[in-house]
């Protein structure tokens, strides 16, 4: 699975870069269009926070397996966390990788990106273990820069 995100994160990279080169060519004098460093910058920062919590969610399933003998908890994998977070960024980076192709002028299928969604909410559902009166949504903290 590794591989998999490894491999959706580049992907992405390089389809964004493609639609945004697509995009100034269309629309040359509008400066919101196109590549820039800052963009891109932006995007590699972004791809490394996924990273960064790929990791911590493995560590939170390391530790609950050194401590389940220790809490009498039983799970039926040991990679329960660690699974989930980088199915969801894997379905998230295709997410990405569609909208990008769109831009592109690609007539993506509807079907395809309605699949895809579903099975992120799936993704998300499983791991929503903990139950809580308030609901607890995915953070997205690019919305303060």
């Amino acid at each position: 699975m590794l591989v998999a995100v490894a491999a959706a994160m580049v992907i992405d990279f390089l389809a964004g870069m493609a639609a945004s080169a697509k995009e100034v060519v269309e629309h040359p004098n509008d400066e919101k269009y196109g590549w820039s460093s800052r963009k891109g910058m932006i995007g590699i920062f972004k791809k490394f926070g996924y990273i960064l919590v790929i990791v911590a969610s493995m560590i939170v399933d390391f530790l609950i397996y050194k401590l389940s003998g220790i809490l009498s908890v039983t799970l039926p994998m040991t990679m329960f966390f660690s699974t989930l977070v980088t199915a969801w960024f894997i379905l998230n980076e295709c997410l990405s990788i569609t909208e990008n192709a769109g831009r592109m002028g690609v007539k993506v299928p509807a079907f395809l990106m309605k699949v895809i969604a579903v099975l992120k909410d799936t993704v998300e559902h499983e791991g929503n273990i903990l139950k809580e009166d308030t609901e607890m949504e995915e953070t997205d903290y690019e919305e303060r820069t």
